[in-house]
C-alpha cells in the first residue's frame, strides 16, 4: 500500500514538472513572438506615413513655384534699377543726356547715350560731325543691358504719361542736372507683381511689390 502511494506521488510530481516546463516554454515563445511584432510595421502605419509625406509635398509645391517665379522677377527688377542708376550717374558725370531704351515686345532693356561730339572725356564717337548729337550703345556689360526671362510679362510701361507698352521701343532720358523723364513700369511673373517708378525731380528709380 505504501509502495502504491509513493508511486502515485512520483507521477504527480513528474506531471507538475512537465506542466511547468511547458509553461516556461510557452512563455519564452510568447516573448520571442512579441519581440518580432515590435520590430515590424503594420500596413496601416505605412499608409499613414505615406499619406503624411504626400500632404507635406503638396503643401510645399506652391512655395516652390513661388520661388521659381521670384528669382527671374528679382533679377529683372535689379537689372532695371541698376541700368537706370548707371544712366543717371553717366548723365551727371559727363554732363550729357543719357537714354535707357526699352523694347517691350522682346523684353530687352539697354543703356544708350546722347552726347555732344566735343565731350572732353571722349564719351561720344570721335567721327561724329562737330556740334551734332548722336546716339550710341554703351558697352555690353550686365550693368548696361538686360533681357527679361520668358516668364516675365510687362503689364504697364508709361513714360511721361504716354502708354508705351505696345511700342517697338520706348526711351527714358536722364539729364545732367539729375532729373529724368517720368516712368512707371509694372512687370509680373506668375502671381508676383513689381512696380518700378522714376522720381522726376531726382531721377532715382525705386521698386515696390504690388499685392
Amino acid at each position: 500500500m505504501r509502495a502504491l502511494m509513493q508511486a502515485g506521488r512520483g507521477l504527480q510530481a513528474g506531471s507538475g514538472d512537465g506542466e511547468m516546463s511547458c509553461e516556461r516554454g510557452a512563455g519564452f515563445c510568447c516573448r520571442r513572438a512579441g519581440r518580432r511584432r515590435e520590430r515590424a510595421f503594420t500596413m496601416l502605419e505605412i499608409m499613414m506615413v505615406v499619406a503624411i509625406m504626400g500632404l507635406m509635398m503638396a503643401m510645399s509645391v506652391p512655395a516652390i513655384l513661388r520661388t521659381m517665379h521670384q528669382e527671374p522677377l528679382r533679377k529683372a527688377v535689379n537689372d532695371v534699377l541698376n541700368i537706370c542708376s548707371h544712366a543717371r550717374a553717366q548723365a551727371i558725370l559727363h554732363g550729357v543726356t543719357t537714354t535707357v531704351v526699352f523694347h517691350p515686345q522682346s523684353g530687352d532693356v539697354m543703356l544708350a547715350s546722347i552726347a555732344p561730339t566735343n565731350s572732353a572725356d571722349g564719351f561720344a564717337p570721335p567721327d561724329a560731325p562737330t556740334g551734332e548729337t548722336t546716339t550710341t550703345a554703351s558697352n555690353g556689360s550686365a550693368l548696361n543691358s538686360t533681357h527679361f526671362d520668358d516668364s516675365i510679362a510687362i503689364d504697364m510701361l508709361d513714360i511721361n504719361l504716354s502708354k508705351c507698352k505696345e511700342a517697338s521701343q520706348a526711351l527714358v532720358r536722364f539729364f545732367p542736372d539729375g532729373t529724368s523723364d517720368e516712368m512707371t513700369l509694372i512687370i509680373h511673373a506668375g502671381d508676383q507683381y513689381r512696380k518700378i517708378t522714376l522720381e522726376v525731380t531726382t531721377g532715382l528709380a525705386s521698386a515696390a511689390t504690388i499685392q
